[in-house]
């Protein structure tokens, strides 16, 4: 099951780009406006993104460590099966809302509003952004920006069971945000037609959804003939 989850948060982060539009492409505008207009761009934007996906992969490792904790307090095998039922309908949430169909995912955003409101002064020490460093910090500290799209992927290293597969996946996951953000900070004119096409949301929407479904199935049936008590493991 998770070289299955880190595919399909893998896919989440890529068909992700019309959320990272709406999201983080002001942002991003704002950062790209404040490097030196005489220095390379991409370095400056690869290293803020490196920063945001270590601050992904930071976060992965804490809850995949709530999760590990979870598992050895009762038996493991009904709290992996609940875990991982849990991660494929977060999957299912998240098709529904990339293709525009259901954005429950956004009530997650308040949950880290608390710790947003501590992290964000900090930025303003790192601006303007004109040396890669500055960036590389920028990106570590927007990698806390409340958002429900990484809120719903972290209920997926969560179900993971395991810090370093927590990180894994977010991990994943941020690297499959890479090629948008890259896009957005550097060829956002020529791609963003592309990008906001409806049928295009709604084809990367129904992909994740039914890895979800998939998932499901897959659980469903391994207690269809193993029961609480038999193993998690499903065959492919």
């Amino acid at each position: 099951m998770v070289e299955f989850s880190l595919v399909a948060v893998f896919l989440v982060g890529l068909l992700s780009g019309v959320h990272c539009l709406g999201m983080c492409g002001s942002i991003v505008g704002v950062f790209t406006a404040q490097v030196p207009k005489d220095a390379a761009r991409w370095p400056f934007h690869l290293a803020y993104s490196s920063g945001r996906i270590m601050s992904y992969a930071m976060a992965g490792a804490l809850v995949g460590a709530v999760g590990q904790a979870g598992l050895l307090m009762r038996d493991a095998v009904p709290v992996q099966h609940l875990l991982f039922t849990l991660s494929s309908l977060m999957l299912v949430v998240l098709g529904l809302y990339l293709a525009g169909v259901w954005g429950a995912v956004r009530q997650l955003e308040r949950l880290g509003g608390g710790l947003w409101k501590r992290l964000q002064p900090y930025t303003t020490r790192l601006l303007p952004v004109n040396t890669v460093p500055r960036a590389l910090g920028l990106g570590a500290l927007w990698g806390w920006l409340p958002c429900g799209l990484v809120y719903s992927v972290l209920l997926t290293a969560l179900a993971s069971g395991n810090a370093m597969r927590g990180a894994l996946i977010m991990l994943a996951f941020g690297l499959g945000t890479l090629p948008n953000l890259l896009a957005i900070g550097l060829f956002w004119e020529g791609i963003k037609g592309w990008v906001q096409s409806p049928r295009v949301r709604l084809m990367a929407g129904l992909l994740v959804a039914m890895f979800g479904v998939y998932g499901l199935i897959k659980v469903g049936y391994t207690f269809y003939i193993n029961g609480w008590s038999g193993s998690c493991h499903v065959p492919a």
